[in-house]
């Protein structure tokens, strides 16, 4: 066939006929391929029904069957015509037949099923009405039958109705092992015959399952009871709780070679449940009583039963899958250890058991050598992770403690060394410090473990063997660990010892310093996961040792001095990196510290004030002398990364000097006015220029309505308007040299030193006549702003008229308002809402074109 159509095509191609004459060779080569592929697909059919079905026909399989002379009549036509295989044409692969076997079966199944309910039923409902005799012949015969049945059924290919006859088997011998208790020994224990029974039961379903092996249930239906002998057996003779962890274990132990040497699936997933209930709950039985043991002696059977479940666990992990087999290495590790650590720490004060449990699970990871495999070896390791997590959580709590209570010393400012030393100042003198003063030692001991594989990281990985396959970010997780657990250690060691206020102090300085110069050098190395994980310990840490320092004077100098010095030279030492790829990251730190440093500087100036004898307010104007040097350091760093963070650092100190101003209002115009001139220096520089002139002008008018107001002017206007009309004159001057220049930078300030007071004062005046001049002169110079479309002339003569013809019409409102009644305001409030929303889009168009020219003024 493929020859024919290769010759035609090849002579289409030599001689190419009219398409019409084309297209009709096309269809008929198109309509013998569909008939060619109906009469193989009627062919695979047939086969499928001789394989299925037994009898003669499979001794003919090569007895071909094809359609009738229609069918191919049909298919040749559709072919000739061009009509599309799928479209209805005999080609189409027909519908299989029923198969009857399924049908068989699954009728079968459905009497078997009604059989057994009625057997059920039988037997509880005219259980009451038989003998003794009856009883037994009935369960006899019943049990008997249904035992035998399978066997034929099998015989005959019907697994469905075997299976289901053994489930029902499977229940009457249940039902047969109660009724023998109930009338042949119905004075025995109830526990102990539950034991011998199901030791039996299992017994007789497993060599049940053995010979009939195509049945999936009895051999299941074996390991599971076999679950409950030993443990029935010890709940009968009322055993203690190491006796009920020994059949647990011994249960276990079966399970485990049952999942080892079975071949079933079924047989073998059921035994590893059971291997895991039952030795799950040993070894927790065995870990509670090694937990609670009274010395070494007595935690010596716990620790034995420990280690055979570990044996258990490492048994069944040889011929286990991976995850199967990572998971009993784990549970072997933590068994081990409890085991071996068990003994030793019944021995040794409560608060250092936990260091005996960390030194056994790091001994375990010696197992990785052993000839265990790479999933169990890999459980090993991760055991050995899990007690150094749980021992480093055990450990976290002082170290909370140390770190949140600084906090107390913001309600006793320099009142001196508090009592009780170290303990005194974090608030930690009723704490258990005996049980907690081996919590840095278990810190520093998994820190050093880490930190020395971090440094030998291939080597423990050549030493590991395959046992260890990390990620590629495990080396870096291992090393910033081991930084913030060496700075934990290190941070709760001084309330441990219980040094002294002074000497704590001291000690956490030194610590915030070099784990700086740790993320200054790691920084520089270029491993950034390690330094910024220093980094933000050494901050954390900068400020715990900053508020532990306000409770003494000295000390506050003390701490406040050394962490300017320290941020200042890791803010030097960072500058100029050699990698432009590590650029933006170096860039960010050297932020952050440059920006502590000038919180300290503030800090130390506010000390400083409070210490030669001034008040809060009075210490503003120091303040401010680190505004000042910021402002300098950003002329000096122009177009340098930190330059802006520095000024707005220095900025935030400038604003608190403002806030501490606030109590004294003559000191407040003072600090106003000097943090403007600070703003008009900076605004020197270009690239300054239109923030700071702007910052300058405002501050500078707020500054004189300070002032105004703390000497108690009631007429403001004769104070101001000698300062409006000069700085309107230099505005006219300033918009004729330059007319691009904005109405706010000419106008904006010389307008506002009046007409802000002046509205302030109106706002009290109960008499007319200021209403009404202010009003008068803010109407003109709103129409001015609009005749000259002057930004600044229209936004604050508009507002100030507003506002006072707001003022003027409030006792009239109020008025109104009181003689309404109440439900007069809210149905205005639901029409104006109403009128908003209806015209929303219009409105919305409206408050953009005001915008816009609002915008297009100057």
């Amino acid at each position: 066939m493929p020859g024919r159509v290769a010759r035609t095509t090849l002579a289409s191609m030599e001689h190419v006929p009219p398409p019409a004459e084309e297209l009709v060779i096309l269809d008929r080569e198109l309509a013998r391929l569909d008939l060619r592929r109906s009469e193989l697909l009627t062919r695979r059919t047939w086969l499928l029904s001789v394989l299925q079905t037994p009898g003669p026909r499979a001794a003919a399989p090569h007895t071909p069957q094809f359609p009738p002379p229609a069918a191919r009549t049909a298919a040749w036509g559709a072919g000739w015509i061009g009509t599309p295989a799928s479209s209805g044409s005999p080609s189409a692969p027909a519908a299989p037949p029923v198969r009857t076997r399924s049908a068989q079966n699954v009728l079968l199944t459905l009497g078997g099923l009604l059989l057994a309910i009625a057997a059920i039923a039988f037997t509880l409902v005219s259980w009451g009405q038989m003998g003794i005799g009856g009883r037994s012949a009935v369960l006899t015969a019943v049990t008997v039958a249904a035992l035998s049945a399978p066997a034929m059924l099998l015989r005959r290919g019907l697994s469905s109705t075997a299976e289901a006859l053994g489930a029902l088997a499977s229940v009457l011998m249940v039902l047969d092992a109660v009724a023998l208790y109930l009338v042949a020994v119905p004075d025995t224990g109830g526990l102990g015959y539950a034991a011998v029974a199901s030791a039996v039961l299992a017994v007789l379903w497993a060599a049940y399952g053995l010979l009939l092996d195509r049945l999936r249930l009895p051999l299941p239906l074996a390991v599971v009871s076999a679950q409950l002998p030993l443990v029935l057996w010890a709940w009968a003779a009322e055993a203690d709780a190491l006796v009920f962890s020994v059949a647990l274990l011994a249960t276990a132990a079966l399970d485990c070679a049952i999942a080892v040497w079975f071949k079933g699936v079924a047989v073998r997933v059921t035994a590893c449940a059971g291997l895991c209930v039952t030795g799950g709950a040993g070894l927790l039985v065995a870990l509670v009583k090694s937990l609670s043991a009274g010395g070494p002696a007595a935690a010596v059977v716990p620790g034995a039963l420990l280690l055979a479940g570990a044996a258990i666990a490492l048994a069944g992990a040889r011929r286990a899958p991976v995850s199967v087999a990572v998971a009993a290495g784990t549970v072997a590790g933590l068994a081990a250890v409890a085991a071996v650590g068990g003994v030793a720490a019944a021995g040794v004060p409560g608060g250092w058991a936990v260091q005996v449990y960390l030194v056994c699970g790091g001994l375990v990871l010696l197992g990785v050598r052993a000839p265990l495999g790479r999933p169990a070896g890999q459980g090993l390791v991760w055991a050995a992770g899990a007690v150094a997590a749980l021992s480093v959580l055990y450990s976290a709590a002082p170290v909370a403690v140390v770190l949140v209570g600084p906090v107390a010393q913001l309600g006793r400012l320099w009142a001196g060394a508090p009592e009780g030393g170290i303990r005194g100042a974090v608030g930690a003198t009723d704490l258990p410090w005996q049980d907690m003063a081996a919590a840095p030692v278990v810190l520093l001991t998994v820190a050093v473990a880490l930190g020395t594989a971090y440094r030998s990281w291939e080597g423990v990985m050549r030493w590991a063997g395959p046992a260890l396959s990390p990620r590629p970010g495990w080396r870096t997780a291992v090393g910033a660990s081991a930084v913030v657990l060496g700075w934990a250690g290190l941070t709760v060691l001084p309330p441990a010892l219980d040094v002294s206020f002074t000497a704590a102090v001291a000690l956490q300085s030194v610590l915030v310093a070099g784990v700086l110069i740790v993320a200054v050098a790691a920084l520089r190395r270029g491993t950034t996961g390690v330094a910024l994980t220093a980094g933000v310990c050494g901050s954390v840490g900068a400020v715990g040792v900053a508020l532990l320092s306000l409770g003494s004077e000295p000390a506050t100098y003390a701490v406040f001095g050394a962490l300017l010095l320290m941020f200042a030279g890791a803010a030097t030492a960072l500058d100029a990196p050699e990698d432009p790829s590590r650029a933006p990251v170096l860039v960010t730190v050297q932020t952050v510290v440059t920006c502590a440093a000038v919180v300290c500087a503030g800090v130390l100036a506010l000390a400083f004030g409070v210490s030669v004898g001034l008040a809060s307010y009075e210490a503003a104007p120091v303040m401010l002398v680190v505004p000042a040097v910021t402002a300098g350091l950003g002329a000096r760093l122009r177009g340098h990364a930190v330059a802006l963070p520095l000024e707005l650092t220095g900025g935030a100190v400038g604003l608190a000097a403002v806030v501490a101003a606030l109590e004294d209002p003559p000191f407040l115009a003072l600090v106003l006015a000097l943090c403007g001139v600070l703003a008009a220096a900076t605004a020197l520089r270009p690239e300054r220029r239109e923030v700071a002139g702007y910052l300058a002008t405002a501050l500078f008018v707020l500054a004189s309505w300070v002032r105004l107001s703390a000497s108690g002017v009631s007429s403001p206007e004769a104070y101001t308007l000698p300062v409006t009309v000069p700085a309107l004159v230099i505005g006219v001057l300033r918009r004729r040299r330059d007319p691009a220049a904005s109405s706010w930078t000419a106008y904006g300030a010389g307008l506002a030193v009046t007409l802000v007071p002046a509205l302030i004062a109106a706002w009290g005046d109960p008499h007319w006549l200021r209403p009404l001049l202010l009003g008068v002169a803010a109407l003109v110079i709103t129409l001015l702003g609009a005749r000259l479309r002057l930004q600044a002339l229209l936004v604050l003569g508009g507002t100030v008229l507003a506002l006072d013809a707001l003022h003027e019409l409030a006792p009239y409102v109020v008025q109104v308002v009181g003689a309404m009644p109440r439900w007069v305001a809210p149905a205005l409030a639901g029409v104006l809402l109403l009128a908003v929303g209806a015209t929303y889009e219009k409105r919305l168009r409206d408050a953009r074109r005001l915008r816009d020219a609002l915008g297009r003024m100057r």
